[in-house]
């Protein structure tokens, strides 16, 4: 069943993610169109940063992530062939990582972020006009840029589950991308006619244990083009929900959880995701499977890549036709 919750506040003047105690700033809960809420994390040892960078194309998937725990670093990517499926996936952990990663900006493209690991070098750097994305590994290389139109709008929402406890994230779809991927020796071309590329941006303090799903993608479809941001289980009981369109470059704002219905046990099969004008099924074709699993610290990823079919209401009242657009769901485990 799908449940409303209440009209989410926007927020449209720059605000502090935490008080002067460390806690939640009762001001920065809602949600902005711009990346104007400052992650003023402090302490040691609960805060989590995250940059999650996802390029998708007709012909190729090519991901990369830094990841900062305090007291651990994962520097990532991904790579898939959408017509063969073969696919990359290169990781590296740090334990009590020191200079393994520079700086996590407090503002969500507010400075450059480079991550060194033994094998994987990342950089995330901001440039005029959009931001500059560059993995180097023995097996995959992206050098790509992200660009990101004039007056572009992104969802930034807060999602408190009490004062010590809470996330703020921004998803950013929509960006046309240009560059190359070159994945086992051979590259890829990326036009940003026909390539997106979308982040997750996340700064805050969370549960011990958490669930969530995600689901997003961007393309043109019906004369139109569209961005899909959902997100489940980790928000239900807040005030907040992960979900928005992105309709010709506008968002709107879902403030309702929406049903998600897919097979735990078989997550190739068809997901459905609906809510009051979303009714939309996804059909993926590959699942990237990881577990990671220390005791106290515990990891499990089920991501899935695919295309997403149905329609969507816009606030208007018209009904936009989703036909094959690129993109993916997940459900994530996490105790941390």
């Amino acid at each position: 069943m799908v449940t409303l919750n209440t009209v989410e506040r926007e927020i449209t003047r720059a605000v502090n993610l935490c008080d002067h105690n460390g806690q939640l700033n009762s001001s920065a809960i809602g949600w902005s169109r711009k990346p104007i809420i400052r992650a003023n994390l402090n302490g040691w040892g609960r805060n989590k940063r995250f940059e999650y960078w996802c390029i998708s194309s007709p012909e190729v998937i090519a991901a990369l992530n830094v990841s900062h725990s305090d007291y651990r670093v994962t520097l990532a990517g991904f790579f898939l062939d959408l017509k063969n499926l073969k696919n990359i996936a290169i990781a590296e952990i740090h334990w009590l990582p020191g200079r393994r990663v520079l700086a996590m900006p407090e503002v969500s493209g507010g400075g450059t972020i480079c991550g060194k690991g033994n094998k994987i070098d990342i950089r995330i750097i901001p440039e005029p006009g959009g931001t500059r994305l560059h993995l180097e590994n023995d097996r995959l290389t992206i050098d790509a840029f992200a660009h990101e139109p004039e007056n572009h709008q992104s969802m930034s929402v807060v999602v408190p589950w009490d004062k010590k406890r809470f996330q703020l994230t921004r998803k950013s779809n929509c960006l046309p991308t240009s560059g190359q991927v070159i994945a086992n020796g051979k590259t890829y071309t990326l036009s940003k006619e026909t390539v997106y590329a979308t982040l997750d941006h996340g700064r805050g303090r969370w549960p011990y244990s958490i669930v969530w799903n995600w689901a997003s993608a961007s393309g043109k479809t019906d004369g139109h083009e569209i961005g899909l941001q959902f997100g489940g289980k980790w928000t239900i009981n807040t005030p907040s929900t992960e979900n928005a369109l992105n309709i010709d470059g506008q968002i709107f704002k879902v403030s309702e959880e929406l049903d998600w219905e897919y097979d735990q046990n078989n997550f190739l099969r068809p997901w459905t995701i609906k809510g009051h004008g979303i009714d939309l099924q996804f059909k993926p074709v590959f699942v990237r499977h990881s577990h990671f699993n220390r005791l106290i610290v515990v990891s499990r990823e089920d991501q899935c890549f695919g295309y997403f079919d149905g329609i969507i209401t816009g606030p208007d009242g018209k009904v936009i036709r989703i036909k094959n657009l690129l993109g993916w769901t997940e459900e994530v485990l996490r105790r941390w």
